[in-house]
């Protein structure tokens, strides 16, 4: 006699549906999910202007510079100066244990010291000054509405009385604001109404970058305005904008005024402004960011393959507390953003770190990335 198990494997054997019995429904699913797949509409790739052994090459020399200054973030742009076409595009982030990894921050936005040249043009623009008018910059420290502009070296005494080209290749903060306010006086408005002549941040809607928007600025126009913010807004500060804006702006000073849009993607160039500046303004503008590399403190950029134009910058963008010491510690933006061959341009180059605590510098730090992107794309022409 069979036990209660035996009894109960016998009933599920009996009960149990027979394999072609499974066939009659599963063969038929299967079919209908293969024509499904097969027959549904093939997502095509759109084809990019990314250069993919270049897009590696930036992708290693910027990582070895995070690493060497043990930077927080950075990014590296490069781009064809006449059609906009974006060649690399690189952007990493410090992980957790210490290693790099890639990080969509192109549409990130924070000041910039690479304003000043933006703030140069502006006052060439009027009339009112040439590179070529003195200024003094006193003794490093500038009072002015309560507040102090300093420039880098004021510990060291200053630069003294120079002329303002000296002052642009230099990077002196107080030669850039006297030179705003020699041109526009004590109005900040058509300042501010100048920078939007010139196109400054305002490209947006890039394919590929999503959430773009246009440079943010404090001005006369908000209720949070006060006269001690237009100095600081003359080198950099009280605005948001994006590397990759500052590039295009940058790039229309390469392209002789031509202000074109940066593409990740194939297809027609795209104009923003045939004009962005008259040519004299240009034209100084060009001759003074020769100069920056060559005698300046773009000096690290400079490339022994090709002659390059540049500046450089680095700004402090926010102050951070360290809990486990309860110290302040302020972080910086540290740049160089240039073009090559300088008289005949090709691409231009934008790199971008965000580093924690001094020392800082645009050159060293941006700057000699800058210039080993320039050295590679030579080796390859």
């Amino acid at each position: 006699m069979a036990s209660e198990n035996e009894i109960q494997v016998l009933s599920a054997k009996k009960h149990r549906p027979k394999k072609w019995i499974y066939a009659l429904w599963v063969v038929p699913v299967l079919i209908g999910v293969s024509l499904l797949f097969w027959s549904r509409p093939k997502m095509k790739l759109e084809p990019t202007n990314i250069d993919s052994t270049l897009q590696t090459k930036v992708s290693s020399l910027l990582e070895e510079k995070l690493k060497e200054i043990w930077a927080y973030s950075g990014q590296a742009i490069v781009m064809e100066t006449k059609t906009g076409a974006i060649k690399a595009m690189v952007g990493l982030q410090r992980n957790f244990d210490d290693t790099y990894i890639p990080c969509d921050l192109f549409a990130h936005q924070q000041a910039t010291g690479l304003m000043h040249t933006i703030s140069y043009m502006a006052a060439l623009e009027t009339g009112k000054i040439k590179l070529t008018d003195t200024v003094d910059t006193q003794y490093g420290i500038y009072i002015i509405d309560d507040s102090a502009i300093k420039d880098h070296n004021w510990h060291r005494g200053g630069y003294g009385v120079i002329d303002y080209e000296k002052g642009f290749i230099t990077q002196s903060n107080i030669a850039t604001c006297k030179a705003v306010q020699k041109a526009f006086k004590n109005r900040p408005q058509p300042y501010f109404d100048a920078l939007d002549s010139l196109k400054w941040g305002k490209v947006d809607h890039i394919k590929g970058i999503p959430n773009l928007h246009p440079r943010r600025n404090l001005s006369p126009k908000d209720s949070l305005w006060a006269s001690y913010n237009y100095p600081f807004a003359i080198i950099g500060y009280n605005q948001k904008i994006a590397p990759i804006q500052t590039l295009a702006s940058y790039n229309a000073i390469a392209n002789n005024g031509i202000m074109v849009k940066p593409q990740i993607y194939k297809g027609e160039p795209e104009i923003i402004d045939d004009s962005i500046a008259s040519s004299e303004t240009i034209k100084a503008i060009q001759q003074a960011m020769r100069n920056t590399v060559a005698v300046g403190l773009g000096k690290p950029a400079h490339s022994d393959k090709v002659i390059v134009a540049g500046k450089t910058a680095h700004i402090a963008v926010s102050d951070e507390e360290d809990d486990s010491e309860g110290r302040i510690y302020t972080n910086y933006l540290v740049e160089f953003c240039g073009y090559f061959p300088a008289d005949n341009p090709k691409y231009s180059i934008i790199v971008s770190i965000n580093k924690r605590g001094l020392p800082v510098s645009g050159g060293l730090m941006a700057g000699s990335v800058f210039s080993e992107i320039v050295d590679f794309i030579m080796e390859r022409e």
